[in-house]
C-alpha cells in the first residue's frame, strides 16, 4: 500500500527552482523543530497527567527513541527507491499528524504507544529532510546543510515558547492539535514542492564512481565515525529537550513560562551558530570549531546543573547550543555525500540513538543519583565528542564528487581547513589511503580517499 502511495507521487515535468525547493526543505526543518520544541515544553504537563515519575517518564521517552530508531533505516531505503521528496512531503504530513499523539494520553501505557508512533515519523523526517538536503547542497554548489538544520532550531525555539505560553492557558490536547493543524497547512504548500524537486534516479548523483578495479562499496567503517561524532552531541540536545524544563521547575523553582525558556535559549543560540556556521569554519578551523565547540558546551552544561541562580542556568543552556550548533550538520552533509540516503540513514541512525537515547538513560539516573547529576552526563558526551575528533589520524577525509563545479569547502575534521574542489560525476578517482581510529578501533579502512583538487 505504501508502494502505490509512493508512486502516485509523479514529480510534474517542470522542477521547481532551486530557491522554491530550498525553501521547501526549510520548512520541512522548520516544522519537525516546531513539533519537537512544542512537544517539549510540554514534558511535564504531559508527565503530571500521566502520573509517571523519572523512570516511568524515561521508559516512555525510550519508545520514542526506540520507534524513531526502527524507522530510519527504512526510510532510507524509501528515499532511494521512490525519491527523497516523495518520502519526505508524505513523512512531514505523519509528522503533523502525530503530533496530537503524546496529549491523548491519559495513562502511561498510552503514552509509550503514543510516543513510539510520534517517534517513528519524526525519526522517518529527520533522515528524509537530510536527505533532500543533501541533495539542495549538490545543485546549488555551496554547502547549506547547517542553514537548514537552523531552521529546524529556529522551529523549536518557536514551538518551545509558543508551549510555554499555552501551559499557561490551555490544556496538551488543544495545543498539539493547533500544533497538527499548522503543520499540515505549512505542508499543503511544501509538499508538492518536495515531490515535484526529484529526479527520476534520485540518489544516483550522490554516490561517488568506484575506481577502477575496486569494488564499490558504501564506506560503513566512516559513517559509523560520523555518527557517532554527532550522536556524543546530540545527546546533550536530547535531554535539554526533554528534561531541560523540569530540571528548571523543579530544582530552581521556574515559572512554567520561564522553564520552556531554558528550551528556546537553548533553540535560539543553536540557531544563530548554524547561521554562521560556514563562517565559523572558515575562520577557525573545523578542528577548532568541533573541540572548541564541544567543551564550551560541556562548561555550560556544568554551569547549568551546578548553579541556583536561574539566569546562569539560562545562561548555560545558551552555551550548550551555541557550542553543539555545527557538529551535527556537518556530520550528516558528509554522510550524505560518502553515502546518498543510505549514508543518511546509517549515520542518522548511530546519531540519534545519542539524542534519543539521551533522555531515557538521564530519567534512569534521575531517579537513582537526582536530575541535576543525571544531566550533568550532558558535559562527559560533549568531552567524548572532542575526544573523537581529536582522535582522527592520518589523511583528511573529502568529499565525494558531486554534480556541480567548483565547489569550494573545509573538510570535516582537517586540522585548519582545506580547499577541495568537486569533480563531476563520472570523473574516475585515485584512491588513496586513510586511517581514522578512536582508541584501538579501526572505522576507515575500506575508505577511499578522493583527489584533493
Amino acid at each position: 500500500m505504501l508502494r502505490s502511495v509512493l508512486a502516485r507521487a509523479v514529480p510534474s515535468s517542470t522542477p521547481p527552482s532551486l530557491r522554491r525547493l530550498r525553501v521547501a526543505v526549510a520548512v520541512l526543518f522548520g516544522l519537525d523543530g516546531f513539533v519537537f520544541g512544542s512537544w517539549a515544553a510540554r514534558v511535564p504537563d504531559v508527565s503530571a497527567a500521566t502520573g509517571a515519575g523519572h523512570t516511568a517518564l524515561g521508559v516512555a521517552l525510550l519508545c520514542l527513541s526506540l520507534g524513531a530508531l526502527a524507522c530510519m533505516q527504512a526510510t532510507g531505503a524509501l528515499c532511494t527507491r521512490f525519491g527523497t521528496g516523495r518520502v519526505a512531503a508524505l513523512a512531514g504530513v505523519a509528522a503533523s499528524l502525530s503530533a496530537v499523539l503524546p496529549g491523548l494520553a491519559g495513562t502511561l501505557p498510552a503514552l509509550c504507544a503514543g510516543l513510539f508512533l510520534f517517534g517513528a515519523v519524526t525519526g522517518a523526517v529527520n533522515v528524509a529532510a537530510n536527505s533532500v538536503g543533501v541533495q539542495v547542497e549538490a545543485r546549488a554548489g555551496r554547502p547549506l546543510l547547517s542553514g537548514l538544520h537552523a531552521a529546524f532550531s529556529g522551529g523549536g525555539l518557536v514551538g518551545a515558547l509558543v508551549g510555554g505560553l499555552a501551559s499557561s492557558v490551555m490544556g496538551v490536547a488543544p495545543h498539539l492539535a493547533g500544533v497538527a493543524i499548522v503543520g499540515l497547512v505549512a505542508m499543503a504548500w511544501a509538499g508538492p514542492v518536495l515531490v515535484r524537486g526529484d529526479r527520476p534516479e534520485p540518489a544516483a548523483d550522490l554516490r561517488a564512481p568506484a575506481a577502477e578495479g575496486t569494488r564499490s562499496a558504501r564506506p560503513t567503517g566512516v559513517l559509523v565515525l560520523l555518527g557517532a561524532v554527532a550522536g556524543a552531541t546530540a545527546y546533550g540536545e536530547g535531554a535539554l529537550s526533554d528534561w531541560g524544563a523540569l530540571h528548571l521547575r523543579e530544582q530552581l523553582a521556574a515559572a512554567p513560562a520561564l522553564a520552556a525558556a531554558g528550551y528556546a535559549g537553548f533553540s535560539s543560540a543553536m540557531a544563530a551558530g548554524r547561521l554562521a556556521g560556514g563562517r565559523l569554519v572558515l575562520a577557525l578551523g573545523e578542528r577548532r570549531l568541533l573541540v572548541g565547540g564541544s567543551l564550551l558546551a560541556a562548561a555550560g552544561a556544568l554551569a547549568a546543573v551546578t548553579t541556583t541562580s536561574l539566569p546562569v542556568a539560562l545562561a548555560g543552556f545558551v552555551l550548550v547550543g551555541l557550542g553543539l550548533a555545527n557538529v551535527f550538520p556537518l556530520a550528516i552533509a558528509r554522510a550524505g555525500a560518502l553515502g546518498g540516503p543510505s549514508g543518511v540513514a546509517l549515520s542518522t541512525t548511530v546519531g540519534y540513538t545519542g539524542l534519543l537515547g539521551g533522555p531515557p538513560v538521564i530519567g534512569f539516573l534521575a531517579e537513582h543519583a537526582g536530575l541535576p547529576a543525571a544531566l550533568g552526563t550532558v558535559a562527559l558526551m560533549a568531552v567524548l565528542a572532542a575526544v573523537l575528533v581529536l582522535g582522527i589520524e592520518g589523511e583528511q577525509v573529502r568529499r565525494p564528487p558531486l554534480p556541480r563545479r567548483g565547489w569550494t569547502q573545509p573538510v570535516l575534521f582537517g586540522r585548519r581547513p582545506v580547499a577541495v574542489v568537486l569533480r563531476p560525476v563520472g570523473v574516475v578517482l585515485r584512491p588513496a589511503a586513510a586511517r581514522a581510529h578512536v582508541g584501538a578501533c579501526s572505522y576507515v579502512r575500506d575508505l577511499q580517499l578522493l583527489e584533493l583538487g
